[in-house]
């Protein structure tokens, strides 16, 4: 047995047992710690598998992103946790969650054995366009010009989710301050471990940006990274969140995909199809719309994790 084949077997086990366990378990926390793990395991298995796009947005958004909307989640649902706990859900609705697991996963494993060597793929017709996107990244090529619209749509996604998350706050305390507030020592070490990290995490999430065009990364993985270093700022104590009445803030959450939807329908006079580029000029226009997109998911992301707004501004 090879050295790399024990790692892929030992992945496998981890994801497994994780998997198993995060369903098992009944503490909530507990529950969402396993999905974190899961999806930093799932991190190195899409590294294994030479797919460093998907490894990060997975770490970014996977584990990252939503796994901290999901300890947010767990510690509001900590004051209904023991009620939970003495529910057990009867023998036949085990048994049939069971039952249909198994059917689910075994239909699955029977598409994927049953697939077609070599299974279908539009990857050479891609490939043999990539060069008239002028980017040297596949992923983001196709992301954002064979798949601009799905793109778009991801976008849109995500100020929709935030505007849920919004008008979950009481008619007082609408366009006041999202609820994140910091309980830190402003001179103790979660301060001094921002002070120190977030530069880092800014020059490390704009560099992830930039490179996105010709190498593994991108606006996503870039924008949660500041994102994150965002709200450590906030919970350090050393930055506040705006209310999200401000102007400026609600003009940068759509600006995003405002410049896209103008750009791609600019192709019905430049290209002759809505999302089309003009020779010539697909990168500069693929740039433009990543550097467009790029606040409007910080802020986006860093509102979701922040939550409904509590406080109103002082008048």
């Amino acid at each position: 047995m090879t050295l790399a084949l024990a790692v892929d077997i030992g992945l496998t086990l981890l994801i497994l047992a994780m998997a198993a366990w995060t369903i098992a378990v009944r503490d909530t926390f507990a529950s969402v710690i396993g999905f974190v793990t899961y999806g930093l395991l799932l991190t190195l298995v899409w590294v294994r598998l030479a797919a460093p796009d998907v490894a990060l947005t997975e770490a970014a958004m996977g584990g990252g992103l939503t796994g901290a909307l999901l300890i947010g989640a767990a510690a509001r649902l900590r004051s209904t946790e023991s009620a939970s706990r003495t529910e057990r859900p009867s023998v036949l609705t085990r048994t049939l969650a069971a039952v249909l697991s198994a059917a689910v996963t075994a239909a699955l494993a029977i598409c994927v054995l049953n697939l077609p060597d070599p299974a279908p793929t539009l990857a050479p017709a891609a490939a043999a366009q990539l060069g008239s996107t002028g980017v040297g990244n596949p992923v983001t090529a196709v992301l954002l010009a064979y798949r601009a619209m799905d793109t778009l749509l991801e976008a849109i996604v995500v100020l929709l989710a935030l505007v849920g998350v919004w008008s979950l706050a009481h008619d007082r305390a609408w366009g006041g301050y999202p609820q994140l507030r910091s309980h830190a020592d402003p001179d103790g070490i979660l301060a001094y471990f921002a002070r120190v990290m977030a530069p880092v995490g800014i020059i490390v999430g704009i560099y992830i940006f930039w490179i996105g065009a010709d190498f593994p990364g991108g606006k996503f993985q870039g924008a949660t990274i500041l994102a994150a270093m965002w709200l450590l700022v906030i919970g350090a104590g050393l930055a506040h969140l705006p209310p999200v009445s401000q102007t400026w803030l609600r003009v940068l959450l759509v600006a995003g995909p405002l410049v896209f939807i103008v750009i791609g329908f600019a192709g019905l006079v430049t290209a002759e199809a809505v999302f089309a580029y003009p020779n010539g000029y697909a990168k500069p226009l693929i740039l433009a719309i990543e550097i467009a997109l790029m606040p409007t998911l910080v802020l986006a992301l860093a509102l979701l994790v922040a939550g409904a707004p509590q406080r109103m501004p002082p008048q």
